[in-house]
């Protein structure tokens, strides 16, 4: 099993962390660099992470994960946890669209629609993934519990975020650092962008 990615994404992180002791090739890529041509050979949608595996190759971190959890004979995920993650997915997509566009030179904080509405999605998602920690809804270490630690962390690791009104998501995370895999995969080491 090959997969591709980047130590310092979110979605790459998280299936790090579902794999765990699973024997994989990990090919770290500098994807807007020197990385990129091995990128596009490898996944036309230019996305990671991307995996093979017997001859199979997925470019989704949520169709991988799916795939892996078959293979380790995990139970599916319920409606409500993939609604859960859609939550954490789309704060995420939003997040990498501002940490993108301030890279390439942009004012992301300037006052235009399509940056309000970034901001407005991540900070409301964010709350109603608060309200559910706080109610409980990721006190089991599975997938979606590790993607909302991936995305809070990476979030803190790049500052796009005033945690102010969802603290309960930094206590989420800071609670769960001694998680299997959690500090091996700390976009923090051997950041590649």
């Amino acid at each position: 099993m090959k997969l591709i990615g980047s130590t310092t994404s979110p979605y790459v992180r998280r299936i790090r962390i579902l794999l765990g002791e699973d024997p994989y090739e990990f090919v770290n890529l500098d994807i807007y660099g020197e990385g990129r041509d091995e990128l596009r050979r490898n996944n036309p949608a230019l996305k990671i992470p991307m995996i093979e595996d017997d001859g199979q190759e997925l470019f989704d971190s949520r169709i991988i994960a799916r795939y892996l959890s078959a293979k380790q004979n995990r139970d599916p995920l319920t409606w409500d946890q993939e609604n859960q993650l859609t939550l954490v997915d789309a704060a995420n997509d939003s997040a990498v669209t501002l940490l993108l566009s301030k890279k390439s030179g942009v004012d992301v904080d300037a006052d235009i629609m399509f940056f309000n509405l970034q901001r407005e999605r991540i900070m409301t998602t964010l709350r109603t993934l608060a309200a559910q920690v706080d109610d409980g809804g990721f006190e089991t270490w599975d997938y979606p519990a590790i993607c909302l630690y991936c995305l809070v962390d990476w979030l803190d690791f790049r500052d796009i975020v005033d945690f102010s009104g969802v603290e309960s998501l930094v206590a989420f995370r800071d609670a769960r650092k001694d998680k299997p895999w959690v500090a091996q995969t700390d976009p923090r080491q051997n950041q590649t962008v």
